[in-house]
């Protein structure tokens, strides 16, 4: 059974989800929990506290599925794909939670929002290094896009995934994240298109 936290935090994570952190009260979470607003505050002691309480928990939740995978065995690729698989299942078991995390951090105060700020970069080192180690290697292409750049390409497009994932879609999140690794890792191009350098318009 979840404690009252548990479901404020819930219930408000649901609410900063779908309206938005600066258009909803202490009062909307109170009414959503059928509770007195100062039944509430003796849980939490701000809407600015129960924000950051969100995004702390998201944000250890991301980093401890994907800093093993970074600095575990594997090929670049390898690690890549499931670093990414990763990212995808704990945006997809609480896309709420997620969404709060991904885009309604900078509602903190300049403290908590530094604090947020600095743990986004090193979730995000996690892949540049695997990129960057992977060009090395060999085991990447070395084109234009850096480590950093690449990396940030990638989690932008695997963070929209909490504006539109639906638990009763037609994909499943493991289907998700093998799409998503196939168009980040092969791209969309046809081998034969790079070999003879024709385009979707076909010869002349």
């Amino acid at each position: 059974m979840r404690t009252r936290r548990e479901q404020i935090e819930d219930e408000a994570s649901a609410l900063f989800a779908a309206r938005g952190y600066a258009a909803t009260s202490m009062r909307d979470i109170a009414k959503a929990l059928d509770l007195q607003g100062g039944s509430l505050y003796a849980h939490i002691l701000s809407k600015e506290a129960l924000l950051a309480a969100i995004v702390q928990q998201a944000s250890e939740r991301f980093h401890g599925a994907v800093r093993p995978l970074a600095d575990g065995p594997g090929t670049a690729p390898e690690r890549l794909r499931a670093m990414l698989a990763a990212h995808v299942q704990v945006v997809t078991e609480a896309p709420s939670k997620a969404k709060v995390f991904l885009f309604e951090w900078t509602f903190l105060g300049p403290a908590r929002r530094e604090q947020v700020a600095l743990a986004r970069d090193a979730y995000q080192a996690h892949f540049e290094r695997v990129l960057a180690e992977g060009r090395t290697a060999g085991e990447l292409a070395q084109g234009e896009a850096d480590p950093k750049l690449a990396a940030t390409y990638l989690l932008s497009a695997l963070n929209g995934i909490a504006h539109w994932y639906r638990p009763d879609g037609p994909l499943t999140p493991g289907e998700i994240a093998d799409r998503y690794a196939g168009l980040f890792l092969h791209g969309v191009e046809q081998p034969a298109t790079v070999a003879t350098g024709t385009g979707t318009g076909g010869t002349r």
